[in-house]
Parts: C-alpha cells; sequence; structure tokens
C-alpha cells in the first residue's frame, strides 16, 4: 500500500527560537516528522539580525528570498541577497546570513537536503508567534484569517 501524502496548514506550524538568538524566527514547513529526509524552513530575520556561524556536514542548504536583503558569509566568501535571489551553501561551509536593513525584516524558504537533525534543533528551541507581517508574507492564513 502507499504512503499518504502529508497535508499540513500554515495555521498549525509554529515557529521557534534557536537557543538564545531572538533575530530569527523559524518554522519548520517539512521535515523528518513528515517523513522527509529534507527540511524546509520559513525563516524571518528582524532588521539588522543574524545567525550564528554554523556548517553542517552533510548537506548543502538552499535560501530562496522572499523579501529583505541580506548578506550571505560562506568560508571566505560573501554575497549580497535581495528579492528572488537563491543562494545555496555547499556542505562543511561555515556560514551565516545577516538582515542588512535596519528597518524591514528579510524571510526566506530554506532548504536542508539532508535534515542532519536541523529541524529537531529548531523546534526545542522556543516558541514563538508570527504576526501580521509575517502572515503578509506568506499569506494571512498564518494568523488564523481566510486565505
Amino acid at each position: 500500500m502507499a504512503t499518504a501524502p502529508v497535508v499540513t496548514s500554515l495555521a498549525e506550524i509554529t515557529p521557534h527560537h534557536i537557543g538564545d538568538n531572538r533575530t530569527v524566527k523559524l518554522a519548520v514547513l517539512s521535515g523528518p516528522a513528515q517523513g522527509s529526509r529534507t527540511t524546509v524552513v520559513f525563516e524571518i530575520w528582524e532588521p539588522g539580525g543574524s545567525q550564528p556561524d554554523n556548517s553542517h556536514p552533510a548537506s548543502s542548504e538552499t535560501f530562496v528570498v522572499l523579501r529583505g536583503t541580506a548578506r550571505a558569509h560562506s568560508d571566505e566568501h560573501v554575497a549580497d541577497l535581495g528579492p528572488g535571489d537563491v543562494l545555496v551553501l555547499p556542505a562543511t561551509s561555515v556560514h551565516h546570513i545577516v538582515n542588512t536593513s535596519v528597518t524591514e525584516r528579510l524571510y526566506t524558504i530554506t532548504v536542508m537536503e539532508d535534515d542532519g537533525g536541523f529541524a529537531d534543533l529548531i523546534t526545542s528551541g522556543p516558541a514563538t508567534t508570527f504576526d501580521e507581517q509575517d502572515a503578509a508574507v506568506l499569506g494571512t492564513v498564518l494568523v488564523g484569517a481566510p486565505a
């Protein structure tokens, strides 16, 4: 018998912070809990927000910039990003992304090809909430209003 597809409403998804970093919200859209080795994340950086340096030994990481501007640091390389840009960070690179705006949030869809515990890291962090500004990027369903 075939495995049924998994459907989740965005209204059911909870964003989290990783550890004490409150400048980036991450919401796992799909991953191992849904039967996938690939993890897809909706990420929101506050103005000036950034991740700490991080690396994934077995996975490249792809970011699709939906809104905002950023600077990506990957080993000795630096790339400026804007809406519509797709950034692919190679496995083993030491990298981080900084929201370069002092007034606007940065929004990305992030794909981790081999989860390696990334979804668990996110969902074990403190839960937070989406607000109206976040909902405007993916649709009002995020805050419970009709789409």
